[in-house]
């Protein structure tokens, strides 16, 4: 089940939203009636999402949004709001929200187009993560690289050879082989 903070000045509305987004299936874990009081929600409860009016006192949904997303307080943001101009759609994208719906909220849409944008997140994350490890794998391999390079040329092993030896420190140690490298290239640094 998904966990929302609902942030909206006006009360009704907010209500209204927190109903639908009840009797979708989501948990709806916090309101807010601006949005520095939704940065601090965010804080508190740790949202998977934040649906989030625009114009709103005190902060509004543009900037709250920017530094939820920033200091990653929620997995992200949906924008509602009645203003559909280009100028805050563009903020929107720059600022890396998730959606962007406009109001007055239709039911029968609401919630299909909610599903769509969450699904899209999800999908964006799972693609980060795979970067992610993708491009720790190649720092780790680049690592292993230098590590054996300064093997290699210290003392005189082949790279089987220099491998072979990391592996083997790596589980006579019990220490993980990242350790190991980091070591060898320390002190390798520290020999030149």
């Amino acid at each position: 089940m998904r966990r929302v903070i609902v942030v909206d000045d006006e009360p009704i509305t907010r209500m209204d939203i927190c109903e639908i987004l009840k009797e979708g299936g989501y948990d709806v874990v916090g309101q807010a009636a601006d949005g520095f009081d939704a940065i601090e929600q965010c804080k508190k409860l740790k949202p998977d999402f934040v649906i989030m009016d625009v114009k709103m006192p005190i902060l509004d949904g543009l900037k709250a949004s920017k530094i939820i997303i920033k200091d990653k307080l929620a997995r992200g943001a949906v924008l509602l709001t009645a203003y559909s101009s280009q100028e805050f759609i563009e903020e929107a994208k720059n600022i890396g929200v998730s959606g962007y719906i406009v109001k007055p909220i239709d039911e029968k849409s609401f919630l299909p187009n909610l599903e769509v944008i969450l699904s899209k997140q999800e999908e964006f994350e799972a693609l980060e993560k795979k970067y992610l490890k993708t491009n720790q794998k190649l720092e780790d391999r680049k690592k292993l690289d230098i590590a054996k390079s300064i093997l290699m040329e210290r003392d005189k092993m082949t790279e089987k050879e220099a491998y072979t030896y990391i592996r083997s420190l790596s589980m006579d140690k019990r220490c993980d082989m990242g350790k190991i490298i980091d070591i060898i290239i320390l002190s390798g640094e520290n020999n030149a």
